[in-house]
């Protein structure tokens, strides 16, 4: 049985990398791109962080995950394993449900001030989630569309 899921989305955004960067870093961004379905708690002690400011490797704490942004459902102990201030980050954590949790994204300028947005998500459930792995191949790529879309329309709005 399959035990490790990758997938990956891309969009183009309608913003200046910086400004993307900016926004796809802050908790604001992160939660703002997870709404209504989900958000994400900012762990004890981070408050007022971004993932380009956090020290890398080590986790930073518990970052709840609560659906519809009240009941909690599952955490990420967060890791921050690699930036590239203003074009890629890529976290490496593990939660109640995923042994491994892989999210890369990359942003790369496109032409007319433009924004390519590029993430990569490998995940591994734990032991007793296996099963659910070949549905969660088929929610993640959707939530991560919807994010996609979310983080389009901010800056399609804000225009």
């Amino acid at each position: 049985m399959k035990r490790t899921w990758t997938f990956t989305q891309t969009s183009e955004i309608p913003a200046p990398m910086a400004a993307v960067w900016d926004r796809v870093v802050s908790p604001e961004g992160i939660n703002d791109e997870l709404r209504p379905w989900m958000t994400m708690s900012v762990p004890r002690g981070a408050e007022g962080i971004t993932i380009d400011s956090l020290e890398i490797g080590p986790p930073i704490g518990r970052a709840w995950l609560r659906l519809f942004g009240v009941l909690p459902y599952d955490f990420d102990r967060l890791s921050i394993a690699e930036v590239e201030p203003g074009r890629y980050f890529r976290e490496e954590s593990t939660m109640i449900s995923m042994r491994r949790w892989t999210h890369q994204r990359r942003l790369e300028p496109i032409d007319d001030g433009r924004t390519g947005v590029t993430d990569t998500i490998t995940f591994s459930p734990r032991l007793g989630m296996v099963l659910a792995g070949p549905l969660l191949h088929r929610v993640l790529p959707a939530l991560f569309r919807h994010r996609h879309r979310r983080l389009a329309a901010h800056f399609a709005n804000d225009g």
